[in-house]
C-alpha cells in the first residue's frame, strides 16, 4: 500500500512539472532567447530556433543573391536545391551545418576536394562566397525550421518572360546534337508544366540511374562500381560483381563517370535571357 501511494505521489509530481509553463534560457543581458535570438516568447520564431538547435537565422539578402551563384558553380553536383544529386546533399553536411558565416564552407569551396572529386573554386570571391553560404543556410533553415517555410522562399515562380523562337534558335545551336524536341523531349512541356520546374530539369538535370564511379586506394588498386553513398567522411560503393566496399573520404581517389557534362559545359554559356527563352520554348514542346 505504501509503495502504491509513493508511486501515486511521483507520478502527480511529474505531471505537475510538465504543465509549468516553459522557460526560455535566459541570454546574455538578461532577455530571453537562443542563439541567434531576440527574445519573441513562447512560441516565436527565435523559440522555435532555439529549440530546434539552429544558428543564426540566415541573412536573407545574401541568401537571395546566393542562389545564382550557388546554381551556376554548385548545382550540377549538389542538386538544385542543394539535397544532392552526382555529389552529396549539402543540407546534411557537417561542414555546412557546423559554419558560420563561411568560415568553414569558404576553405572548402576554395580549395576543392580533390579525392572527392569536387574542383576548387579560386576565382569565387570572400563576398561570393559567404553569398554562397548563406543560401545553403536557408536550405537547411527550410528543411529544418517548417514554421519559417511560409515566410521565405516560398513562393514557386511559374511564370518566364522567355522567347519561344530565341529559345528554339539556342536549343538548335547548342543541344540539338544530343537532344531531340520530337524524340527523347517530344511532349515534355506536358509532363513538366511549371516554368520554375522546368527550368530546373534542363539546368540541373539529375541523374536518374545509379551514380557509377572508379575509386582508387593509396595502393593503386581501382575498384568501379556503383556510388552508394559519399558525404565528408568516406564513399562506399557496390562493384560490378556485387561486393560492398567502403573507405574514408581521405584515403582514397574518386573519379564520378559525368553522364551530364553537356549540360555542365553550357552553364557558363547561358545568359539570363537565354534560360528563359529556352524554358519558354521547351514549355511548346506538347
Amino acid at each position: 500500500m505504501k509503495r502504491t501511494i509513493t508511486y501515486l505521489l511521483l507520478v502527480a509530481g511529474v505531471l505537475a512539472i510538465a504543465h509549468l509553463p516553459a522557460q526560455e534560457p535566459e541570454a546574455p543581458g538578461g532577455g530571453r532567447g537562443g542563439r541567434g535570438g531576440r527574445g519573441r516568447g513562447r512560441g516565436g520564431a527565435d523559440a522555435t530556433r532555439t529549440f530546434l538547435g539552429l544558428g543564426p537565422a540566415p541573412d536573407m539578402t545574401a541568401a537571395k543573391l546566393g542562389e545564382p551563384l550557388y546554381k551556376e558553380n554548385c548545382a550540377t553536383c549538389h542538386g538544385a536545391n542543394a539535397r544532392g544529386a552526382q555529389g552529396p546533399n549539402l543540407v546534411r553536411s557537417v561542414v555546412v551545418l557546423h559554419d558560420e558565416k563561411a568560415n568553414e564552407i569558404g576553405p572548402v569551396i576554395k580549395k576543392g576536394r580533390p579525392q572527392a572529386g569536387m574542383p576548387a573554386f579560386p576565382a569565387l570571391s570572400d563576398d561570393q562566397i559567404y553569398k554562397i553560404a548563406e543560401y545553403l543556410h536557408l536550405q537547411v533553415e527550410l528543411a529544418a525550421n517548417r514554421g519559417s517555410y511560409g515566410q521565405t522562399y516560398a513562393t514557386v515562380r511559374n511564370q518566364t518572360s522567355g522567347d519561344a523562337a530565341k529559345g528554339k534558335a539556342f536549343f538548335d545551336a547548342h543541344c540539338a546534337q544530343c537532344h531531340s524536341a520530337t524524340g527523347d523531349l517530344a511532349n515534355i512541356g506536358d509532363k513538366f508544366t511549371q516554368a520554375s520546374t522546368m527550368q530546373a530539369r534542363f539546368l540541373w538535370p539529375a541523374d536518374r540511374g545509379p551514380q557509377q564511379a572508379t575509386v582508387t586506394t593509396a595502393d593503386g588498386k581501382s575498384y568501379t562500381g556503383s556510388i552508394r553513398e559519399m558525404d565528408d567522411f568516406g564513399v562506399s560503393l557496390v562493384d560490378s560483381a556485387g561486393e560492398y566496399h567502403y573507405w574514408p573520404a581521405n584515403k582514397v581517389t574518386v573519379k564520378v563517370d559525368d553522364k551530364l557534362a553537356g549540360h555542365r559545359a553550357l552553364l557558363p554559356l547561358y545568359s539570363d535571357a537565354d534560360i528563359h527563352n529556352m524554358t519558354a520554348y521547351l514549355l511548346t514542346l506538347k
